[in-house]
């Protein structure tokens, strides 16, 4: 008996009459949509792919890495090789030709050819955009950058991610350079805090490869603020620039821009200084500039304001001291200071500013005297005065015992002082000033203490004219 035979039964059409057709599977299944399935009236299948393919897009976008774009390729290869095969392995006899299979190729043809071409132009573009970027960003314009990015959209983004990406580094970098020249701008008001920032803030964008001339912009924009309307701003800015730690890169060459700067603006602080009468600040600048820039054509210039807000230090001290009455002795008879721009003491007349016994002093000539320290020679503390050098001794009635006179000694008035070389502040002299005078008069007044009178004193001063005072004090004045 012959052994019987099967004959292969075809799988059946999907729905509605229709062969399936390979090619145009594979086609719609290249539009990503999952159209191939749609036309294989699989639509779970279609559904599917559709959702897959945007949830790869999403990661594409937000990842943006170039192996996310390998991933979206091989889905989209693996959909039209999986669309051909499943179709051929439905196979029937529709699928050899006909209208319904053109139809069919048209239709996935319509919609996967403008998805192609759509993504093929938004790559293009964004090559196109990417490469004004980074001309502007070589350029070092953040402002053309800024620009050229504005017009990428989510169609650049989902055709080429990585490039979009690239670009949007490019602006994060530009915005932070914005940040930078801000606080730069706020530093030139001699905000240190602000300058550390703007270059911390330099330092790391420059780290970034591509960032370096629009960092140079930045910086440029910087240093062209200097110097500043302000001198003394210019200076705490030239400072914190020159005592910046070197960072091996072009944010180095801020410390030129520095040291051509400074000296103008060192002078420049100090005569504002010295202007508003802050003469210790001011010498302090003089003196900076002649500590660090010695060799500079300002050095000259500094060193005379230096000397000019020296000697105005010492005057003012010196009047500080020497401030109160002339009757009596002021702090600088007990702790006397220098004031460099006195005359020296020596032969002539040497003017001197007087303070206590000015019973005395007073009698002396006004060319010898001044009350400005500054046109002042000596400084003179003159004690109370005592009893010097005896003169005379001469008999006076004494009305308690009229038939016993007392003898009455007659003495210089002698006049303890200590004299000050103002230039120096050192003591020249330490000694008293014997005045002498006439003595034993016709009639001698005294003065009596209580109802009794017990007749004159034994010691009394002899009697001072003017002429007699100036020659005391003439040693004083006037040197040998």
């Amino acid at each position: 008996m012959a052994d019987p035979t099967y004959a292969a039964v075809p799988e059946p059409a999907p729905p509605g009459g229709r062969a399936p057709d390979p090619l145009a599977a594979a086609l719609g299944n290249a539009s990503l949509l999952g159209v191939g399935y749609l036309l294989l009236g699989r639509r779970r299948l279609a559904v599917a792919a559709a959702v897959v393919t945007v949830v790869l897009v999403s990661v594409l976008v937000s990842v943006a890495r170039p192996w996310c774009e390998a991933v979206v390729v091989v889905w989209w290869a693996a959909g039209i090789a999986h669309g051909w095969f499943l179709a051929r392995g439905r196979g029937g006899p529709g699928a050899q030709g006909g209208p319904a299979v053109r139809t069919r190729r048209l239709v996935a043809l319509g919609v996967t050819a403008p998805v192609l071409l759509a993504a093929g132009f938004l790559r293009f573009d964004a090559a196109r955009i990417e490469r004004s970027v980074t001309e502007a960003r070589e350029s070092g314009d953040c402002a053309r950058v800024l620009a050229a990015q504005d017009e990428v959209w989510i169609g650049h983004r989902i055709a080429d991610a990585p490039l979009a990406a690239r670009g949007d580094k490019t602006v994060k970098a530009c915005h932070r350079l914005r940040a930078a020249k801000a606080d730069l701008t706020t530093g030139l008001t001699g905000d240190t805090g602000a300058l550390k920032a703007g270059f911390d803030t330099l330092s790391s964008v420059l780290a970034q490869p591509g960032n370096g001339k629009t960092v140079d912009a930045v910086l440029d924009g910087f240093l062209g603020g200097l110097p500043t309307e302000n001198p003394c701003r210019t200076v705490t800015v030239t400072d914190w620039l020159r005592h910046r730690r070197p960072t091996h890169n072009a944010l180095d060459r801020s410390a030129d821009t520095a040291r051509r700067t400074a000296p103008a603006a060192l002078v420049g602080c100090g005569d504002d200084l010295m202007a508003g009468k802050d003469w210790k600040k001011a010498r302090d600048r003089y003196r900076q500039l002649l500590d660090q820039y010695p060799g500079d054509g300002l050095a000259a210039k500094a060193r005379g304001g230096a000397r000019r807000a020296t000697l105005t230090i010492e005057l003012e001290d010196v009047r500080d001291l020497l401030d109160g009455s002339t009757d009596t002795q002021p702090t600088y008879c007990s702790r006397p200071a220098k004031y460099s721009g006195a005359a020296p003491y020596g032969k002539g007349t040497n003017r001197a500013l007087f303070y206590g016994n000015d019973t005395y002093t007073n009698k002396l000539p006004g060319a010898w005297r001044t009350t400005d320290a500054a046109h002042a020679v000596l400084v003179v503390c003159a004690d109370e005065e005592d009893y010097g050098t005896s003169v005379r001794t001469c008999p006076y009635e004494n009305k308690r015992f009229p038939n016993f006179p007392t003898d009455v000694t007659f003495h210089k008035i002698a006049i303890p002082v200590k004299v000050y070389e103002l230039r120096t502040g050192k003591l020249v002299a330490d000694r008293s000033v014997e005045i002498s005078g006439t003595s034993c008069p016709r009639k001698l007044s005294y003065t009596t203490y209580g109802p009794t009178d017990l007749g004159p004193p034994s010691k009394v001063y002899v009697k001072a004219s003017k002429a007699d005072v100036r020659a005391g004090f003439r040693s004083l004045i006037h040197p040998l």
